[in-house]
């Protein structure tokens, strides 16, 4: 079971943290944020890791050697050069996540108690393009999915930008779901990206091919999610820890 961790990210929400040090690599509960999703995929059984890199990516491959890559294969895709985002990011790890098995994606600054293991497996049985995990969480962005949990949009409620594919499309009409920053996509994936080159963005590509492609949902109610991009959440990110514990 493949995986890839996006930690190629600045961190600059985080500074003066990340001045010195990269993002996947901030303590929480006494290990970096880069190890607590490392062992949680480890422990829903992916034993194939691609880890992007940029800022300060060094400290992350002395990191990973320190801890004997922890018992499981980890690739390293390399961005130190050029910062891809996160489409161009997937599209670079490709040599490494091209196959016939789905992979995962999962940002380093998300704390969840998801299960990884039966979200791998939930996108197995529906067998779309993607299975994005979403929930009904409070955002500025959100995207738009119809009665069959397909994506069709997507809408910032502060600027009132609307992204859609659709023609005539009326936001109302769909129900809004906020992003977790974890997804499973086929390696078909691949060939939808072949004109899109350099960095870009992976919901940017999503909305572009939705009208044409199953980008799918799959909203968790019960699902708590902690995003630890901002100083004032690794409080909350500690006692999600001391609760899952």
């Amino acid at each position: 079971m493949k995986a890839m961790i996006f930690a190629a990210g600045l961190g600059t929400r985080l500074k003066p943290l990340t001045d010195h040090t990269p993002k996947a690599l901030l303590p929480v509960g006494g290990k970096p944020l880069l190890e607590h999703v490392i062992l949680k995929l480890k422990a829903a059984g992916f034993d194939h890791l691609v880890i992007n890199i940029h800022h300060h990516g060094q400290q992350i491959i002395d990191f990973l050697l320190q801890n004997h890559n922890f018992g499981i294969c980890i690739e390293i895709s390399d961005e130190r050069d050029y910062l891809l985002d996160t489409g161009g990011g997937i599209k670079k790890a490709q040599r490494f996540l091209q196959g016939n098995e789905p992979f995962l994606i999962h940002n380093v600054d998300i704390f969840s108690n998801v299960n990884l293991r039966k979200l791998y497996e939930e996108h197995c049985r529906l067998n779309p393009l993607s299975t994005l995990l979403v929930s009904r969480r409070e955002t500025s962005r959100y995207l738009l999915f119809n009665k069959e949990n397909r994506l069709c949009g997507w809408r910032n409620k502060e600027t009132g930008e609307i992204k859609s594919y659709y023609p005539d499309f009326s936001p109302e009409m769909y129900s809004e779901y906020a992003f977790s920053g974890i997804h499973v996509l086929s390696p078909k994936i691949f060939d939808w990206m072949e004109e899109w080159t350099g960095k870009f963005s992976i919901i940017n590509f999503y909305l572009s091919i939705a009208a044409r492609a199953d980008i799918h949902a799959c909203p968790i109610p019960e699902l708590k999610l902690i995003d630890v991009g901002k100083t004032d959440a690794f409080t909350q990110a500690e006692e999600f820890l001391k609760d899952q514990q």
